[in-house]
């Protein structure tokens, strides 16, 4: 019996799904009945068709489409693919995004173009095509089951603890988040009176195979030492967010940043004892 946690008959398109927290979020979202469309980039074209075979697996349809996300015409045939793959659009995660770690005096305006063209402009120009095809969706949902109110649809930008709380060597990467979070406001108030509602899922400290691979000296037990709860995060545990926040049960979740971080944001990090008298 579907229960309003529940994706079965969703159709959802999640960006950037070859790795990483995209690809738990595409995962998760397969295993709660939602067919799924996921986006990589030439590098992660490997670990998007095992995520569309293991999809596949679960019973659910999936595939997998290549897409540069810092092309706005290639916003637009990515999302005009996957409705036509899907038979319409539920849901959009806007996960794909680039990291960069760079002084702010060492930053050339080739770094600002790439990582806003990428962080935000594509997550921008995805929504911008999604929204018409979910209304659509809606149109199409009443008409089937008049007696079944439509939940809505549902968009979820992927941000970072970033746009909240500083770090060295962060600034263009750091600035890109925050605008995704005050964009990301602008069209849950927008887009209310289409019942389209917009969230941001901000990840704190997620073990990514990038934290290997750029660190030959990461370790879990480290990662685990950086969080108050006591572990890194998954990606899988993205995935459980944002099923949610996709779900007809977050039908009155709108416009909100959830910092996802096991209490990161939450900690002070003044690196000094207090007073006695302060403890």
């Amino acid at each position: 019996m579907n229960t309003p946690y529940s994706l079965e008959g969703k159709h959802i398109l999640v960006t950037g799904g070859g790795t990483g927290i995209g690809q738990g979020i595409a995962l998760e979202a397969a295993r709660q009945g939602a067919d799924v469309v996921l986006s990589f980039y030439a590098e992660t074209v490997t670990g998007a068709q095992e995520a569309v075979e293991e999809i596949k697996g679960m019973g659910r349809r999936a595939t997998a489409i290549h897409a540069d996300l810092g092309q706005v015409a290639d916003c637009y045939r990515l999302v005009d693919e996957a409705n036509a793959f899907l038979g319409g659009l539920d849901g959009l995660v806007n996960n794909a995004g680039i990291t960069l770690s760079r002084r702010f005096l060492d930053t050339t305006e080739a770094d600002f173009n790439r990582i806003f063209n990428v962080n935000i402009r594509g997550q921008f120009f995805c929504a911008q095509r999604a929204v018409p095809y979910m209304t659509d969706r809606g149109s199409d949902l009443r008409r089937r089951y008049p007696d079944k109110p439509w939940a809505g649809g549902s968009i979820v930008n992927v941000s970072s603890v970033h746009s909240l709380v500083g770090f060295t060597a962060h600034s263009v990467y750091a600035g890109s988040k925050g605008a995704i979070n005050a964009f990301t406001r602008e069209l849950a108030i927008e887009l209310c009176p289409l019942h389209i509602r917009a969230n941001v899922l901000a990840p704190g400290s997620i073990e990514v195979q990038s934290y290997y691979t750029s660190d030959p000296n990461y370790t879990r037990e480290y990662g685990n030492s950086l969080v108050p709860w006591g572990r890194i995060g998954t990606p899988r545990d993205c995935g459980y967010l944002v099923s949610f926040l996709l779900s007809d049960a977050a039908e009155y979740v709108n416009g909100h940043v959830v910092y996802f971080d096991g209490g990161l944001t939450a900690k002070m990090a003044i690196p000094i004892d207090p007073p006695s008298g302060e403890r």
